[in-house]
């Protein structure tokens, strides 16, 4: 694969980079996101997947990720670890709600349709999820590993209890309890470990299962793959499922 130019700015304090499709006509934009602790830099290889596949790829780093953190990574992972429904729900609703303002800048800059796609690994697919119920403009989601319901019911890890802001982000952002923003029915698929304990995949069954009267007439549209065999692991299978539901819903 011969890679395209990776080009980067910084979008209202948000630092993203993209890659072009070789071709100029094709200007249909997908946004992947790193899995927590990551950064835009380590999905320079999707992005250049996707701009194969001829798409804008693009991806950006999530509020205290990447060029946005505001400590060493050990740090970043101690802190949220420690109480997740205190740091890190606030992660997930703040950088979802910042999506309307990448996509404004793609469109106004890059001059991409205003459909878009969106998609990422573990956080980067629960804000992804979040996203979709902020910005119409999102017609389709690739979540891998990911969940729509943030307290996440039966994972190994320690929830920890919010204070007074991070439950107003949850409260406000929460895909599962806010079910009415997704009746523009943004075409959405769940990459799931069938084993996964950390992020376990009910959540997505439960989702789906409170979406099925509104996605009546576009059942397809909400699917489900559960990895067999698979704990919280991003695999090749959910990438290139990942490509593939891109290549359908939002076709260059």
């Amino acid at each position: 694969m011969t890679n395209n130019q990776v080009h980067k700015t910084t979008v209202a304090g948000i630092p993203a980079l993209w890659v072009e499709p070789a071709s100029t006509t094709a200007r249909q934009l997908v946004i992947w996101l790193p899995g927590f602790s990551g950064h835009k830099e380590a999905l320079q290889d999707n992005l250049q997947e996707l701009a194969q596949a001829g798409f804008v790829g693009l991806s950006f780093d999530p509020l205290q990720h990447g060029e946005r953190r505001i400590e060493t990574n050990d740090q970043l992972r101690q802190r949220v670890r420690g109480n997740i429904r205190r740091y890190f729900w606030p992660i997930l609703a703040q950088t979802a709600e910042e999506t309307p303002v990448i996509i404004d800048w793609a469109i106004q800059t890059l001059g991409v349709a205003p459909q878009v796609g969106i998609g990422g690994i573990s956080m980067g697919g629960d804000i992804s999820i979040a996203a979709a119920g902020v910005d119409p403009r999102i017609v389709a989601v690739a979540a891998c590993v990911a969940t729509p319901d943030w307290l996440r019911p039966g994972s190994f890890e320690p929830p920890g209890a919010p204070d007074e802001f991070a439950q107003a982000c949850y409260d406000r952002r929460n895909p599962l309890t806010h079910l009415e923003l997704y009746t523009h029915c943004p075409a959405i698929t769940f990459q799931c470990g069938a084993e996964d304990q950390q992020v376990p995949p009910d959540g997505a069954q439960r989702f789906v299962a409170a979406l099925q009267t509104t996605y009546a007439q576009r059942p397809d549209a909400l699917t489900i793959e559960l990895q067999p065999a698979t704990a919280h692991k991003f695999t090749p299978e959910m990438w290139q499922n990942s490509l593939r539901w891109f290549a359908e819903q939002t076709p260059p």
